[in-house]
């Protein structure tokens, strides 16, 4: 049976990974940094019922001690580096903390690697946020990076070091350059849940409008439980390697709204408002990813279309609102 260690396991990408996993005979082990809140953390693994199946550590990513200690203790075979702090609009608020954790952070996790267990396989949780201000229509991995936040910038550091340990230490480490990607399990503070959730607020007369910023900004959307699955493959390869993980198609967040809305046969355009407060200080407009070498190499591609995610996300937040309201 292969152990695999993740980090961030209490997240979107992190539950989807731990049951895929689990789903092939891993033993699956993961890594909670303690907290007041630990009492909720695992819902999101609840919620997929897989949480008696995965086995919870306490670690952190900026104590490289407690890194160490786990990776002795578990034996992983794979770690697969998932945690940061990965809202793009808290970064400009909490700029040293997300460069700490999203950065400095993912070099302790390969310095623990490469010190205890260096035939580990290791992922990096990489950002399509890198490209920025992009410098060609489509992202492929030859594509210059033009961050636009600290958080793509804490993002690119640890990008920029995993490739390091690969050439200076010849680790089995790669990164999954990935595009947008959601899912039911996705944080209500990232735009997609928030319009699901506010679509369905609306549609259960909880709430007549949903605020937000700009409605152009154009994202290359995916489901998470297909993205996970590329994750895995990277690490069954014999070189390690980088790879852009995207559906090849972009979407505006107007357009999303319209989807969401559609759904549960509301107009958008009746209850969507604009608010300047929820524009960032520096947008970044288009991402669209080019996942022509995940195809090739790792026989990767999407399974699920954004239409059906939409409708997947509106469902389950219906489901949610409603259970609270019979509670």
């Amino acid at each position: 049976m292969p152990t695999a260690l993740i980090t961030g396991v209490t997240g979107q990408d992190g539950a989807y990974l731990s049951r895929f996993l689990l789903e092939r005979g891993y033993r699956v082990v993961g890594l909670v940094r303690r907290s007041a809140s630990s009492d909720v953390m695992a819902e999101r693994l609840r919620w997929l019922g897989i949480v008696d199946r995965v086995e919870l550590v306490d670690a952190n990513l900026l104590d490289l001690s407690s890194l160490i200690r786990v990776i002795q203790t578990a034996e992983p075979d794979e770690v697969y580096n998932l945690a940061a702090q990965s809202f793009v609009a808290a970064s400009w608020q909490q700029p040293i903390l997300t460069g700490t954790i999203t950065g400095i952070g993912a070099v302790n996790v390969m310095e623990a690697i490469r010190l205890v267990r260096p035939q580990v396989r290791f992922y990096q949780a990489s950002s399509s946020e890198m490209f920025g201000r992009v410098q060609e229509p489509v992202q492929s991995e030859r594509t210059p990076f033009y961050p636009r936040s600290p958080y793509a910038c804490a993002k690119l550091y640890a990008h920029s070091m995993t490739v390091n340990y690969r050439e200076s230490f010849g680790m089995h480490a790669s990164s999954g350059i990935l595009f947008n990607h959601e899912s039911p399990l996705r944080g209500i503070e990232f735009v997609t849940r928030k319009i699901t959730d506010g679509v369905a607020r609306i549609k259960l007369g909880l709430t007549r409008h949903l605020e937000l910023g700009n409605l152009d900004a154009s994202r290359d959307w995916g489901h998470a439980q297909d993205y996970v699955a590329a994750m895995w493959t990277m690490l069954q390869q014999d070189t390690p390697d980088d790879y852009v993980i995207a559906t090849g198609r972009t979407m505006t967040v107007r357009d999303f709204c319209s989807l969401a809305f559609a759904h549960v046969k509301l107009e958008a355009d009746e209850h969507v408002r604009l608010s300047n407060d929820l524009v960032r200080p520096a947008e970044v407009n288009l991402l669209l990813g080019d996942p022509t070498k995940a195809r090739d190499v790792l026989g990767w591609t999407p399974r699920t279309s954004l239409e059906s995610m939409v409708a997947e996300m509106v469902d389950a937040d219906l489901a949610r609102h409603r259970a609270r309201m019979a509670a």
